[in-house]
């Protein structure tokens, strides 16, 4: 890996441009709360893997565990400092319900499927596609200026193609066997000036996915601690989190954590496998890297890992955007308010655009 190269922004920007144009694979990022901003470049267009995650670079992985885990080779790491420009105003979109007939409907077969005692939980989406007229870098600038506390990024790939998104969960961080991860879930709309006003439902959901991770990860860790639940902000939106953390035993490699972890109840379900099996069935399209996870692998000098969940992206190609919103479905979940909170959370990217 070539040190990293503190370089002016405009100069980083200019080469992001260059690797667009002339089909080399990058990612540019920032972490949460911070103002600088890492670029990875690889020199070649080479389709690399991680096999088993001991390698070094920018991972990008898909929902599936079984899909290949992209890695963008450190081939030059520059940095440089983003000042944010003027947060997005939020704009009255005019929502179009097409769509919404299919949504409600596999919504009602999750219930189904809970109220049958097949699922506790399960995390079902849907992609809307949108004509595009901003350039992906804009459109990345727009989402650092629009959510300062989550992991912004914009990630190309010749073979795979161009990604965009600021999630606000992390999947899991590990520095020397010292793991923090976060148990995330619920959603209601950020009203100004009022507290979020949480139903049953919302905690119980929040509940369910702390439980499940503690399990999950019981035996990766010599001990393990999960804070009291808060209500966190993310731009238009509020979620119940509860920050988990832990060391991990002497023999635990990262490749292990992670599929402990992913996919998380958070956008997946409960039992896992079960959720997964039905979320392969009935939504009506491909996850593909909505939902996966992404971020640093065994990066900088102290070789951390820092991996996020892939949520609040969208896909670009020259004239489209594909942006993806999904919900928690419980038994207490009413189809008509699951096809209204997509609605809402579509709100976030279609801002930025």
């Amino acid at each position: 890996m070539h040190y990293l190269e503190n370089k002016k922004t405009e100069a980083v920007f200019e080469r992001i441009e260059s690797c667009l144009e002339n089909g080399l694979p990058f990612v540019i990022y920032r972490k949460p709360d911070q103002k600088e901003l890492q670029a990875v470049f690889q020199t070649n267009k080479d389709l690399v893997v991680s096999s088993d995650f001991e390698e070094t670079g920018f991972l990008f992985a898909p929902f599936d565990a079984n899909g290949e885990a992209i890695l963008i080779r450190p081939d030059e790491v520059w940095t440089g400092e983003y000042r944010a420009e003027s947060s997005t105003k939020e704009t009255d979109i005019s929502f179009k319900d097409s769509g919404k007939e299919t949504h409600v409907d596999i919504v009602k077969k999750g219930i189904d499927e809970i109220k049958k005692g097949r699922l506790q939980k399960v995390v079902l989406s849907r992609k809307i596609e949108v004509p595009v007229t901003k350039s992906p870098t804009d459109i990345f600038k727009t989402l650092l200026s629009a959510y300062p506390h989550a992991f912004g990024y914009l990630f190309y790939h010749p073979k795979v193609g161009t990604w965009c998104g600021a999630t606000p969960e992390t999947l899991v961080k590990v520095k020397n066997k010292k793991l923090q991860t976060m148990s995330l879930a619920a959603t209601l709309p950020f009203i100004e000036g009022e507290d979020p006003k949480w139903g049953i439902k919302e905690i119980d959901e929040q509940q369910m996915v702390s439980e499940y991770i503690g399990d999950k990860l019981a035996h990766t860790m010599e001990h393990l601690e999960i804070d009291e639940v808060e209500s966190i902000r993310a731009g238009s939106l509020w979620h119940l989190r509860s920050e988990v953390r832990g060391t991990m035993l002497p023999n635990i490699k990262i490749k292990e954590v992670v599929r402990a972890l992913h996919p998380t109840p958070a956008i997946c379900g409960i039992p896992t496998a079960e959720a997964k099996q039905f979320i392969k069935k009935n939504e009506n399209y491909k996850r593909t890297f909505y939902t996966g996870f992404l971020g640093e692998l065994n990066f900088g000098p102290e070789a951390e890992t820092s991996l996020y969940v892939n949520l609040r992206c969208m896909e670009l190609n020259k004239y489209n955007a594909a942006i993806f919103v999904g919900g928690g479905i419980t038994d207490a979940s009413d189809p008509e308010s699951e096809w209204v909170e997509t609605q809402n959370k579509s709100k976030t990217m279609l801002n930025i655009l």
